[in-house]
């Protein structure tokens, strides 16, 4: 997996007053937690968009002004209700012989035959949380929907690796291809729409979960 550097400055106040004059100073307050005890610090706002906004997750160092490094992971963010901007992140620090979980984006790859008859892909989770040492946690999570007809789906169980562990039910349902209105059924196609029962409705209500 990918890190970012981030530099920061270790806080001595952690009062109402000094947080609300750092985020005027366009400085974002930070907790790392994970270690022996945890520690405030800050960073410039600008030094969190390569992690936040991207489709790849990612490990941090993290780069205080007295020297001091420290691995982690971004464990929650904080924006403003109105402006959106960050307000506070937390951060949970990493060692390399100590596995942590982190969820990890989807993403897919090639062109699913079933949708191009007409068929709806459907992915109830955006991201998985996986189980790993650090060096082993992937940037995210690739899936090939090619061979995706009508009705088929891609269960969690096809993922399976050796670095990593999937923190998910066997039976998990991570894409599949519904029929629409509109889909044409190719002839030597094999529907298992009909036989979703109660997998299909679990799969839906997941992706409402999520949404």
């Amino acid at each position: 997996m990918k890190s970012i550097t981030i530099n920061g400055s270790q806080r001595e106040s952690v009062g109402k007053k000094a947080t609300k004059a750092l985020r005027n100073a366009g400085q974002v307050p930070c907790v790392m937690y994970g270690g022996d005890k945890a520690f405030h610090f800050s960073a410039p706002e600008l030094a969190f968009s390569k992690l936040v906004y991207t489709a790849s997750a990612h490990t941090v160092v993290i780069v205080l002004d007295n020297g001091e490094e420290y691995n982690a992971v971004m464990q929650d963010i904080q924006f403003h209700p109105v402006t959106d901007k960050i307000t506070h992140v937390d951060f949970y620090q990493i060692f390399e012989d100590k596995e942590i979980s982190m969820e990890i984006p989807v993403q897919t790859i090639g062109s699913s035959r079933g949708v191009m008859n007409g068929g709806n892909l459907r992915m109830p989770y955006r991201k998985l949380r996986v189980k790993a040492i650090p060096s082993k946690l992937p940037d995210f999570v690739e899936i090939d929907i090619t061979p995706l007809k009508i009705g088929s789906k891609f269960y969690i169980t096809e993922l399976a690796n050796d670095d990593y562990k999937f923190l998910h039910p066997d039976n998990t349902v991570v894409c599949q291809v519904r029929r629409s209105r509109l889909a044409v059924v190719d002839a030597d196609d094999e529907d298992e729409e009909d036989g979703e029962g109660a997998e299909g409705t679990d799969a839906t209500a997941a992706e409402a979960t999520q949404e």
